[in-house]
């Protein structure tokens, strides 16, 4: 018998999500779909593509990115309306990059001590994570972040997850994944892997979010000049993240979190293909393996 594949979850950019012909029917029902923000989208298209995501029976999960949030009267409004029009009950929320914040808050503790999502029904939230450490901060003080965010979910109810950068080198994210119960974190971790897509396009993108560990392993892995032209697949970073899923199936590794750097469809056609999007396993992935 063949064992289970891991679950796993995508992201879009709020324009596929308002309009892009490929979503109705790409992915299985209660798919979470994550929605990105950058910075360049006023809530308005925000809240429009939630509402999209949900009308096509996914779950979307909007980010929230917290340098970016200009004021608290804002993000109340922001809530308020994604819960209202999209039925958003599930978030991200992430610092969101650069070095000066654009408006009232300063870091993802902030955003979420200000009440607005518990008194708006939001039940599960979504922090990120780093393997691979980050240029902003040192390992010390990302772990206590992390403890910081865990107590958080403790004290309010909010059912919290870490959701981690996207990287190439499986083993050492499934290590610091199952590592983290050893500094006092148990909340359960969905690791990033970016999904099908030109080794070009992943260069880039790598280079662009700073994930410059992965990339000198990716580089170092990949095995010429001529490779560049071709396509990556993911399998090389998902097959030990989940085997170490399998061997620890109550750990704190509970899914994958797909990055369509080249594109929905080729991402949404692997999932299906390699069975990680089985229906019996993606109807509710919230619910599987005992971890939102």
């Amino acid at each position: 018998m063949n064992q289970p594949r891991i679950p796993a979850s995508i992201e879009v950019a709020p324009k596929q999500a308002i309009e892009s012909a490929d979503l109705p029917g790409l992915f299985p029902p209660g798919t979470r779909v994550y929605i990105t923000d950058v910075g360049s989208d006023p809530s308005p298209t925000l809240v429009r593509a939630a509402r999209r995501v949900r009308e096509l029976g996914y779950e979307p999960v909007p980010h929230f990115a917290s340098r970016r949030l200009t004021t608290r009267t804002a993000l109340d409004e922001r809530v308020r309306a994604t819960v209202a029009e999209a039925g958003v009950t599930d978030i991200l929320v992430i610092g969101g990059g650069l070095e000066r914040p654009a408006g009232a808050f300063t870091s993802t503790m902030e955003v979420l001590e200000t009440g607005i999502f518990d008194a708006n029904g939001i039940t599960d939230i979504g922090i990120a994570g780093h393997p691979e450490g980050s240029p902003d901060f040192n390992e010390q003080v990302a772990l206590e972040a992390l403890r910081l965010k865990k107590n958080f979910g403790e004290r309010t109810g909010a059912r919290m997850r870490i959701v981690t950068q996207f990287g190439f080198d499986g083993e050492r994210f499934a290590r610091w994944a199952n590592g983290l119960r050893d500094n006092g974190i148990d909340m359960p971790v969905h690791l990033g892997v970016a999904g099908p897509a030109k080794v070009t396009t992943l260069i880039k993108f790598a280079a662009m979010c700073g994930v410059g560990n992965s990339l000198s392993f990716f580089k170092r892995n990949t095995r010429s000049i001529a490779t560049l032209a071709t396509s990556h697949s993911p399998e090389s970073v998902v097959g030990p993240i989940e085997r170490a899923w399998h061997d620890n199936p109550t750990g704190a590794i509970r899914q994958i979190h797909v990055f369509p750097f080249g594109g929905i469809k080729k991402a949404a056609e692997w999932l299906d293909q390699r069975g990680s999007w089985d229906i019996k396993t993606s109807l509710y992935p919230h619910v599987q393996s005992n971890g939102h």
